[in-house]
């Protein structure tokens, strides 16, 4: 499928499909959309300093990244699976210009390692931050209570139904821990309905820019 880069409304890239009309990130800033999403209403909302995350989607590892970042910062330890069924190949994701945006030194060769680690095998990227990116269909997902936090980034609704229907959420249910902590970017009807006919307690919550809302569902604590 052809792949376009395009720069979006924060200065951050990303890449834009045409035959679906789709983006990997929202227009109005994929770093900004990314930082509202995951980190602030999933990664800070869960409030561990040892911290176990399933990214449904790694994509530009852009997610991945940024949580590096708190990572060190806070700091925190990170176990961090990315699942993605399509890597994006190594002359696109060279030309992500996150980490240019950061300007800190020791970014850009950090976010190359996310990319350069081989799959299917955990990788110390930081000290307080492991990797193990899986190349696999999200139903083909079988994790049971291994993550405190999912950062649910699959393309939208409107392009892939199937990846946000009552299946696919029992997966997730089943893959997060007691208490666990599922966020995503998306609010449609049918979306929260999947996530609640699976014991998920969800509530809306006050979108990126250019969006007015998102979901953040919570597994039960027993």
């Amino acid at each position: 499928m052809k792949q376009e880069i395009v720069t979006t409304q924060d200065g951050s890239t990303s890449i834009y499909l045409p035959e679906w009309n789709e983006s990997y990130h929202s227009k109005h800033g994929a770093i900004q959309e990314a930082n509202h999403v995951f980190i602030n209403a999933g990664l800070h909302f869960v409030n561990l300093s040892k911290i176990s995350i399933l990214e449904i989607g790694f994509g530009t590892g852009l997610n991945a990244w940024l949580t590096l970042l708190e990572a060190s910062k806070l700091p925190l330890n990170i176990s961090y699976v990315g699942v993605e069924a399509y890597p994006v190949r190594e002359e696109v994701w060279k030309v992500m210009n996150f980490s240019t945006l950061a300007n800190e030194a020791g970014l850009q060769n950090n976010f190359e390692k996310l990319h350069e680690s081989e799959w299917e095998q955990w990788k110390e990227i930081t000290p307080n931050f492991k990797l193990l990116k899986k190349q696999m269909f999200f139903q083909d997902i079988d994790f049971v209570q291994e993550f405190n936090l999912i950062y649910f980034d699959a393309f939208g609704f409107r392009v892939q139904p199937e990846l946000w229907s009552e299946q696919i959420f029992a997966k997730m249910y089943r893959a997060l821990k007691p208490s666990g902590v599922l966020v995503t970017y998306a609010c449609r009807g049918p979306i929260k309905r999947a996530m609640q006919a699976n014991g998920f307690l969800v509530e809306k919550l006050p979108g990126p820019p250019g969006k007015r809302e998102m979901l953040r569902a919570i597994k039960s604590a027993q």
